[in-house]
């Protein structure tokens, strides 16, 4: 269709934004490329769809055409105050892109076309790199926009503090609190409660305190939820004196302990008495019984060694019905983690029973301690199985039941159950999209193997014709290297010459490590000859090489001395024997 066939179809930009967007559906590039000309772009008056065409022209990398729009929308708008936006609009839109490139592309744009920064457009780029938690480029921005006089809201910083949490990027809270102090930010009591949050994480308790001091300066009261943040850091680093320090430095400000203050104190109670006297100064408080102060005192009861007392919980009348789910969920869990995995169970049943589902950081936790359990007790059946893969069939969401079904594989490899853990590495091959995480999914099977005393070599090769043959999978590298580790820990000298085979099979040349690795299984299999004529494939130039080698020959070579010496002993005996005889 001609570019005049465009002119008399179209007669609004409604219908032509409708016509573009069903164009980049199907990917129709030059139909795309055509209606773009009839548009005039300065006729578009809705923010919104000039929004909406810039991303098209970015999921197209039509850059010639966004350049052309911003220099026609300039004639119109001299400040330029919307451009900067759009040109956001276009960067971010650009397919398959990291977010340094975004940046890159969105700043040289601006330059090109002469466009004023906007705060609007850098407070999009900034939550884009915080939501990709790249948060040194959300502060170089920051400093960007102060730099060029720009206000940055204390919503901005919000956001940037949450995500340097969420990437653990604690230490930055001093340059970001350096950057509100240098430029007067009015940063709000939500920010220095972050700032608070990201100093006791890196357990800088006084760096904590002086956010607080710093409020009274800026005449901003400090809240209940600042020393929550601070208490909770000393419950964590068993601090108990300094947790209840807090407390009282609460009530010297006059701030009540509110639900999370009790929750935080109740579930760290090493004793009844103490939990009773808190439990006290709950009902006094009439702060309101939330579902995490249920779930401390379960878990506080359970510490204690108090299993009855944590199941009771339950049967408070005040208990809040929706929350009764997640409440059992945490008295599972902390029954398991007490060792009362018979009880956790039942519990378990119960919830199932009421056609209810377990939180799955329970099933999780239940999957992990069962399995322990079973491995330190030697209780391996068919049954302890079967539970685990019910339980396993709970889990709906893909990185808990990926979580799970690892833990149970190691659990197959370890009690040599090889058709489940096959099965459940296909399923869990099937399951995940990403291809770096597929590649290392039989990797942690064999690498159980050499972890699992005592070590049977014979399952790892028939783990690994399984997964050729059943999953059609080569073995990796890695997984090879792992079998080829458990014959030297095994002194399996035939099994090492199959592994040694398998390299060649999967296509994977012998590297440096490969011929280390050989090296040592024949020299503990007392194959010493051999061992010396593969030493000489194996290039001494590399220091670190040269140490490992000199470590097999004392480890290995005082083996072969030892059955040397031993085998002449006995020769000697049987000779003196000999003699006696003969005599």
């Amino acid at each position: 269709m001609h570019k005049c066939s465009y002119q008399n179809l179209i007669d609004t930009v409604d219908v032509a934004e409708s016509y573009l967007a069903a164009f980049c559906e199907v990917d129709r590039q030059e139909e795309v490329s055509l209606l773009l000309d009839t548009i005039d772009i300065k006729k578009v008056s809705s923010k919104e769809s000039r929004e909406r065409i810039f991303k098209t022209l970015g999921s197209l990398t039509l850059e010639s055409h966004a350049k052309k729009f911003i220099l026609e929308l300039k004639t119109i708008d001299a400040e330029g105050k919307e451009l900067s936006n759009l040109i956001y609009s276009y960067a971010k839109s650009v397919p398959n892109i990291p977010i340094e490139d975004i940046l890159v592309k969105f700043k040289n744009l601006q330059d090109e076309l002469k466009v004023a920064s906007s705060s609007v457009s850098y407070e999009k780029l900034i939550k884009t790199c915080c939501e990709s938690l790249e948060v040194h480029l959300a502060i170089d921005l920051i400093d960007s926009m102060l730099e060029d006089g720009l206000t940055v809201r204390p919503s901005t910083f919000n956001s940037l503090l949450t995500a340097c949490y969420a990437s653990c990027d604690y230490n930055l809270v001093h340059r970001i609190k350096s950057m509100i102090d240098d430029h007067n930010i009015k940063a709000n009591a939500e920010t220095y409660r972050n700032m608070i949050s990201l100093c006791v994480k890196m357990k800088d308790f006084d760096g904590a305190y002086g956010m607080i001091e710093d409020l009274q300066r800026l005449n901003i009261n400090p809240n209940v939820n600042m020393y929550n943040v601070i208490m909770g850091g000393y419950f964590r680093q068993k601090n108990f004196h300094k947790a209840l320090m807090v407390l009282k430095q609460m009530e010297a400000s006059k701030l009540q302990p509110d639900s999370h203050t009790f929750s935080y104190i109740i579930g760290n109670c090493s004793s009844e008495d103490d939990i009773i006297k808190y439990r006290k100064e709950l009902d006094e408080s009439n702060v309101p019984t939330t579902k995490h102060i249920y779930m401390a005192l379960i878990n506080a009861y359970a510490a204690c060694g108090l299993f009855q007392k944590a199941k009771q919980v339950l049967s408070d009348k005040k208990l809040p019905r929706e929350d009764l789910n997640e409440i059992k969920s945490v008295l599972v869990s902390a029954l398991a983690s007490h060792g009362q995995m018979t009880e956790a169970l039942d519990v378990y049943d119960e919830i199932k029973q009421d056609e209810s589902d377990l939180e799955p950081k329970a099933i999780i936790c239940l999957i992990v301690l069962k399995t322990v359990t079973i491995f330190q007790e030697h209780l391996q059946s068919e049954g302890e199985l079967s539970r685990l893969l019910q339980l396993l069939q709970q889990l709906k969401d893909f990185d808990f039941w990926d979580d799970g079904c690892a833990r149970i594989i190691l659990y197959c490899v370890r009690h040599k159950i090889l058709g489940s853990a096959v099965d459940l590495l296909k399923k869990r091959m099937e399951k995940c999209t990403n291809e770096t995480a597929r590649e290392v999914l039989f990797d942690e099977a064999f690498c159980a193997i050499v972890e699992t005393e005592p070590i049977d070599v014979q399952f790892g090769l028939d783990l690994l014709q399984a997964i050729k043959e059943d999953i059609g999978i080569q073995p990796s590298r890695r997984s090879l290297d792992f079998l080829l580790s458990a014959c030297v820990n095994a002194k399996d000298l035939d099994r090492s010459f199959v592994v040694w085979k398998e390299y060649q099979t999967a296509g994977l040349p012998y590297n440096v490590l490969t011929f280390v690795r050989m090296y040592q299984a024949l020299l503990a299999s007392g194959a010493h000859k051999a061992a010396k004529i593969l030493l000489e494939n194996i290039h001494d130039d590399d220091p670190h090489v040269c140490r490992v080698l000199n470590a097999c020959r004392l480890t290995f070579g005082k083996l072969a001395s030892d059955k040397i010496e031993e085998k002449e002993k006995k020769e000697k005996k049987e000779k003196k024997k000999k003699k006696k005889k003969k005599k």
